[in-house]
């Protein structure tokens, strides 16, 4: 991957040095769905649902039923 980076700043053309620094971002993402063969993509799914129920509640009573509501959110097909 060193080899492939150095490659494409040296060419200096501005696309390659673009795609090189895109890779190099998401590297370890890129290593981890080639080691594991899974995403975040779930995790990011769940979170933006809890963030939406936080919001459409405007305030619960207590924590319990906030737990308890993202419990049954869970439950819900999607």
């Amino acid at each position: 991957m060193i080899l492939q980076s150095t490659i494409c700043k040296a060419t200096k053309n501005s696309h390659f040095i673009w795609f090189e620094r895109l890779l190099y971002r998401h590297l370890r993402g890129i290593y981890t769905f080639a080691k594991y063969g899974i995403s975040t993509g779930k995790l990011e799914g769940i979170n933006n649902k809890i963030k939406t129920e936080r919001r459409k509640g405007y305030g619960y009573p207590d924590d319990e039923y906030f737990f308890l509501r993202l419990m049954e959110l869970s439950r819900k097909a999607s």
